[in-house]
């Protein structure tokens, strides 16, 4: 019908708006999948710190970490899919969108006003037509109803006696016109009718021509829009890589490997009864192993340390489920350091390094860490102790010159230290050596190194060998 071409035009104009909202619809999903990434991978990093700090060991907490390495994986492959979506689908949209709507200097796309142009001069001579139909129809009715009310005025007049002859002759006559009236006026609505049916078949030969060229338009976007979510589904779905499925398949490897009776075994050998012991053995006297530094000697000798050789590079590899903490001293500090404010005290009263501030960003779900020191000083009901260090009468031992010496253990170096003082001990990352004195309120213990040499060290500078 007249007009209704409008629609299919319209749908030209759709076509250029639904490539917009494809493309918004594929950045949408392309942003999720980017902050999905970056999500799995905060998480990974998170967790897998907490673990590593936790008391969790040995193939169990291989199998934990496994999570956070399939998390790191499915990360990558996300954001390979956020890259696939917006360097490939969304640019092929928006590239055949380029080359299928052309935009003209006026407003509107060139497409979409060659159809109605097409349209309209199909429908134009058909239109005339309709026209003259629309006004032969009108004109005859109109003579229709003329007719019908010349006969109702001369029927009325033939019953009126006081109507004189000339009169109803003249009704009569309007009559006789009325009806010729209707006869031309039908002749000519018939006869335009009969042109218009004529017409009729090359009008709609040149509309549906029209039509059909628009129809191409069309279905050239729909295919488009079915070949590229189909690629956009390629690209989402995941379960199809073979690289999505190796890592879920490793992932179940590593969980299987996870062997209570190995840990148990482990656990046993170096934390339990397995564990070495440095059974006591009869020393001789020597003036150096007797030797009891005060910790007025010590704080007086510690003014102006300078700390060297800090590194974290000593061979740990040997206990596979230890973490240490590094320390780092500030470049002012390292120059010189005052009596006032020892580098080596306790992080609980210091709080100067660099692992306790980054331990406290992160929230710990254990209830310690696993290179927690474990006190070894033991005795059996300390309270009812002749031996201690507080005699009877409250009075402080006067044979006792700071501490009660502590059972010897078997520490390893954390990093390098070189010695500042006669009495201190150097040594590197990874070596071993025995500690003789639990840690003072300077952060000193004594020990001695495999050589024999005794001397101090910074006690954070050491963790127990498990």
């Amino acid at each position: 019908q007249v007009g209704n071409y409008k629609r299919t035009v319209k749908r030209i104009d759709d076509g250029h708006r639904l490539c917009n909202d494809l493309m918004n619809c594929i950045h949408e999903r392309a942003r999720i999948e980017k902050v999905y990434a970056q999500q799995l991978t905060e998480w990974a990093k998170r967790w897998k710190q907490l673990v590593e700090k936790g008391p969790q060991y040995g193939t169990v907490e291989r199998a934990w970490c496994a999570f956070m390495s399939e998390a790191e994986k499915v990360s990558e492959l996300h954001l390979e899919v956020k890259g696939s979506l917006m360097n490939e689908d969304f640019e092929k949209i928006k590239n055949w969108q380029k080359e299928a709507f052309h935009k003209q200097m006026m407003g509107g796309f060139k497409e979409t006003k060659e159809a109605e142009d097409g349209f309209r001069k199909a429908q134009k001579p058909w239109a005339k037509k309709l026209k003259e139909v629309e006004a032969a129809k009108k004109a005859y009715h109109a003579a229709c109803k003329e007719e019908k009310l010349a006969i109702s005025r001369e029927t009325n007049s033939k019953a009126d006696p006081a109507l004189n002859p000339e009169q109803l002759k003249k009704l009569q006559d309007k009559v006789e016109r009325s009806k010729q009236d209707v006869l031309k006026t039908k002749e000519k609505y018939e006869k335009s009718l009969k042109e218009l049916d004529n017409a009729t078949p090359q009008y709609m030969e040149n509309m549906e021509q029209v039509f059909e060229q628009c129809q191409q338009f069309e279905e050239k976007r729909l295919r488009f829009f079915r070949e590229v979510l189909l690629e956009v589904q390629k690209h989402l779905d995941l379960s199809n890589a073979a690289s999505y499925k190796n890592i879920y398949r490793e992932l179940e490897q590593n969980i299987k490997t996870a062997d209570a009776v190995e840990d148990l075994r482990w656990f046993r050998a170096n934390q339990g009864p397995g564990m070495s012991m440095n059974w006591p053995q009869f020393e001789e006297w020597s003036a150096d192993l007797n030797r009891t530094l005060s910790r007025r000697e010590k704080k007086k000798a510690s003014d102006g340390v300078t700390l060297t050789g800090i590194n974290q590079t000593g061979d740990q590899g040997s206990q596979p489920n230890k973490h240490s903490s590094s320390l780092s001293v500030q470049s002012n500090t390292v120059q010189s350091v005052q009596s006032s404010y020892n580098p080596f005290e306790d992080e609980d009263d210091t709080g100067s390094t660099v692992s306790e501030k980054e331990d406290n960003k992160i929230k710990n779900v254990s209830s310690y860490e696993k290179n927690q020191s474990y006190p070894t000083d033991w005795s059996d009901e300390e309270s009812n102790n002749p031996f201690s260090s507080t005699d009877a009468n409250g009075d402080t031992n006067p044979f006792d010159e700071d501490t009660s010496p502590a059972m010897e253990v078997r520490v390893r170096a954390l990093y390098d230290y070189e010695g500042q003082e006669q009495d201190e001990l150097s040594f590197k990352a990874g070596d071993e050596l025995t500690k003789m004195e639990n840690e003072d309120e300077q952060g000193w213990c004594k020990g001695r190194l495999d050589n024999g040499q005794v001397g101090l060290y910074p006690a954070n500078y050491v963790e127990p060998i498990q």
